[in-house]
């Protein structure tokens, strides 16, 4: 993820303690959403999958979930109502990455000697 961005998940942690995440593109898009289910969930979310880290936390190392899994935590093979229950019954989390420090581009430095 490139400095200065912005990451927005909505973070589920289900019954057997597994975590699932589904990436959502802005908190009012969501907002709107969980107020008016009839906004088109393309609107809502970045990708249309459910990540789980594998009980690792909201922060762990993302992987798709599988079709049992989420059979399992949400009664459907479907990712798209996996979604929607994500989205219900998650909470948002929101994770700024900073900007990056000093030098961006060290060819436009004088120090710069090509070989």
């Amino acid at each position: 993820m490139r400095g200065g961005a912005h990451e927005l998940k909505v973070h589920y942690k289900g019954n057997n303690e597994e975590d699932f995440l589904v990436f959502v593109d802005s908190k009012d898009d969501y907002n709107k959403w969980l107020s008016d289910k009839s906004t088109p969930l393309a609107q809502v979310v970045s990708v249309f999958e459910v990540f789980t880290t594998h009980k690792q936390g909201s922060q762990g190392i993302y992987s798709a979930a599988s079709q049992a899994m989420l059979e399992n935590e949400f009664g459907t093979k479907n990712a798209e109502d996996a979604i929607k229950q994500v989205l219900e019954k998650g909470n948002l989390q929101e994770m700024a990455f900073p900007e990056r420090q000093g030098r961006k581009n060290d060819s436009n430095n004088d120090a710069y000697i090509p070989r």
